[in-house]
C-alpha cells in the first residue's frame, strides 16, 4: 500500500509513457486537442492537420457509437426479473406482472436522469478519446453529472485478467479556490503561495478485499473528509479501454490502428497542397536579348496592341501534372480504405448511376456489424458500471427505489443486442418476402401467425409492445361486435329477437 495518492501516481505513470506518446502521433493527425503534446498551454498553438479525413471519420464514429450505446428514444438496458426464484417462493404470476411494469418504470426514471443531467455530453468526449487514444476515465460523482478525465491525468494497474487494481488521478487547480479546511492542513507546504497559484490534487482508488479505497492529497498531505469506501461493483472512477490486449494496463485507440494510412495520406495531401500553391503561381519570363520590353508587357492593358515578339515571352510551368496524378490516385485510395475503417457510408458507396437504397443498408449493417467486439467491451466496461452507479446515485438522493440483488438484475440490450437483434429482422423481412413471392400471400396469410410476426418485429426493433398491439382476446371480441351489427343491419331488431327465441328454445329442450 502506498503513502500517498502521489506517491502511487508517480510509481505508475512510467507504465503510461509508451500509451501517451503514441495518444498524442494519432491526436496529431485526427483531432488535435484531444491530446496535445506535452507543455501544451493557453498560450500555445494546436497543430493544424493538412486532411481532414481523420477528424471527420472519428466524429462519425463517435456519434454512431454514442447512438448506439445510449439510444435517446430507448432504455439501454433492462431490469430482469428471476421469474423461477419468484415462483418457487410462491408468488402468483399478476404479482410478478406487476414487478416488471415497475420495473420499466424504474429504467425509464434512470433514463430521465441520464438526460437531465446531459451525461451523453460526457460519454460522447469519452467515446472521442477512447477512438483516438485507446483509453479515458469516467468519474461519476454522488452530486450527479460526469466528468472525463483525460489520459495524460490519471494512471491504471490491470491484474493479468484484466481487472483494475489501483487508480490514481492528478488534478491541477488554482490554490484560491479551496476550502479554508483544506487551506489549513497544507498551510505548511503552501506558505507565501499567492493565491493565483496552482496546486495538484492527487487522487487513490485502491481495490481492497471487496471494496475501494478512496483518499486525496496535496503534496503529501491527506486532505480532510477525503477517505471513504465504496463497493465494488459502484465505484465513480470507471477506467474505459478501447482495446483489451492481455498483459498491459491500458488500452489501444482505434486510431492507431490505421495510423499507416492517416500518416500516409497526411504527408501525400501536403505535398499536393504546397505544390499546387507553387503551380498556381503565374511567372512570365521576358527573353533579355529579345525586341519585347518587359515593362510595355507589364503595363500594357487587356487587349492591348504593343510592339513585341511572341517568341521572346514564355510562361514558367512545372510540368508535375503527371507526379501530382499519381499522388492524387494514391490518396483516393487512402480514402476508401479509411472511409471502410471509420463507417463513413458515402466514401465507400460504389461510383455508378443506380445504387440502390437497399444496397446503401447493407453495407451500413455490414459496417457496424465489424463493431461488434468493440461494442462487446464497452457493454462490460462501460454501460453496466455505468447503471450501477447511477442507481446507486438515485438510491442516495432517494430518487429511486433500492432493489434486491439476488432478484433483480440489470441487462445490457444496445450494442451488440442491437446488432443480433438487426440480424434477426433482416432475416425475418427476408422469410416472408421470399414466402410471399413462392406461394403468394394467400398462402402467407394462412400459415403464419400475425400476432407472433407484429411481436418479433418490435422485439427487433427495440418497441414496447404493450398496448399496443391488440391480444388474442381483443380481436376476437371485435370480430363478435362486427359481427352482432352485420346482423343487426341485416335482420333488424325483430329479427334478432326470433334468432334468441330459436336459440333459448333449442336450449331448453337439448335440456
Amino acid at each position: 500500500m502506498h503513502n500517498t495518492a502521489e506517491s502511487l501516481y508517480t510509481n505508475l505513470e512510467a507504465n503510461r509513457y509508451s500509451y501517451l506518446t503514441r495518444a498524442r502521433q494519432a491526436s496529431r493527425i485526427t483531432l488535435p486537442y484531444i491530446m496535445p503534446d506535452e507543455g501544451f498551454g493557453s498560450h500555445s498553438r494546436l497543430h493544424t492537420p493538412f486532411q481532414g479525413i481523420g477528424a471527420r471519420g472519428v466524429n462519425n464514429l463517435a456519434s454512431k457509437l454514442l447512438l448506439a450505446l445510449l439510444p435517446p428514444n430507448a432504455p439501454f438496458f433492462r431490469l430482469n426479473v428471476d421469474k423461477y426464484g419468484l415462483q418457487a417462493e410462491g408468488a402468483p404470476e399478476e404479482m410478478i406482472t406487476g414487478i416488471e411494469t415497475a420495473l420499466q418504470q424504474v429504467e425509464d426514471s434512470v433514463m430521465d436522469e441520464i438526460s437531465r443531467e446531459t451525461y451523453r455530453v460526457g460519454v460522447h468526449e469519452a467515446l472521442k478519446h477512447l477512438i483516438v487514444t485507446g483509453n479515458a476515465l469516467v468519474y461519476l460523482p454522488d452530486e450527479g453529472g460526469l466528468r472525463v478525465f483525460h489520459l495524460d491525468r490519471y494512471v491504471v494497474e490491470r491484474d493479468p485478467m484484466g481487472n483494475i487494481l489501483k487508480i490514481a488521478t492528478k488534478e491541477t487547480v488554482s490554490y484560491a479556490t479551496l476550502d479554508n479546511s483544506i487551506k489549513e492542513a497544507i498551510g505548511a507546504n503552501y506558505e507565501g503561495k499567492s493565491g493565483d497559484d496552482d496546486c495538484d490534487i492527487y487522487t487513490a482508488i485502491c481495490r481492497v478485499d471487496n471494496k475501494w479505497h478512496v483518499y486525496q492529497d496535496i503534496h503529501g498531505v491527506r486532505l480532510p473528509d477525503s477517505e471513504g469506501y465504496y463497493p465494488l461493483d459502484k465505484n465513480p472512477y470507471i477506467p474505459l479501454r478501447f482495446s483489451r490486449i492481455d498483459g498491459e494496463y491500458y488500452g489501444r485507440g482505434y486510431v492507431e490502428e490505421y495510423l499507416g494510412d492517416l500518416q500516409s495520406l497526411e504527408t501525400l495531401t501536403q505535398s499536393i497542397v504546397e505544390g499546387s500553391a507553387a503551380a498556381a503561381k503565374v511567372l512570365f519570363l521576358v527573353n533579355p536579348n529579345g525586341t519585347t520590353r518587359a515593362r510595355a508587357l507589364a503595363e500594357s492593358p487587356n487587349g492591348a496592341i504593343t510592339q513585341g515578339n511572341a517568341q521572346d515571352v514564355s510562361v514558367l510551368q512545372l510540368n508535375k501534372f503527371n507526379d501530382f496524378r499519381v499522388a492524387q490516385e494514391t490518396i483516393n485510395t487512402i480514402k476508401d480504405r479509411l472511409g471502410h475503417a471509420f463507417l463513413l457510408t458515402s466514401g465507400v458507396v460504389r461510383q455508378a448511376e443506380r445504387v440502390t437504397a437497399e444496397e446503401i443498408r447493407m453495407l451500413s449493417q455490414e459496417l457496424e456489424s465489424a463493431l461488434g467486439g468493440l461494442y462487446s467491451l464497452l457493454s462490460t466496461e462501460l454501460q453496466m458500471p455505468m447503471v450501477h452507479r447511477l442507481m446507486s446515485v438515485m438510491n442516495k438522493k432517494k430518487s429511486l427505489p433500492k432493489l434486491p440483488k439476488d432478484i433483480v438484475n440489470p441487462v445490457i440490450i444496445t450494442g451488440v443486442e442491437a446488432l443480433g437483434r438487426g440480424h434477426d429482422l433482416q432475416k425475418l423481412d427476408m422469410f416472408l418476402q421470399g414466402a410471399t413471392q413462392v406461394v403468394g400471400p394467400d398462402a402467407v396469410a394462412r400459415h403464419v401467425n400475425v400476432s407472433e410476426y407484429f411481436s418479433r418485429r418490435a422485439t427487433a426493433l427495440g418497441i414496447k409492445t404493450q398496448g399496443l398491439i391488440k391480444s388474442v382476446e381483443e380481436i376476437q371480441g371485435e370480430q363478435q361486435q362486427a359481427q352482432q351489427m352485420q346482423m343487426t343491419e341485416k335482420l333488424g331488431p325483430a329479427g334478432i329477437r326470433a334468432v334468441s327465441d330459436n336459440i333459448k328454445q333449442q336450449q331448453s329442450e337439448e335440456q
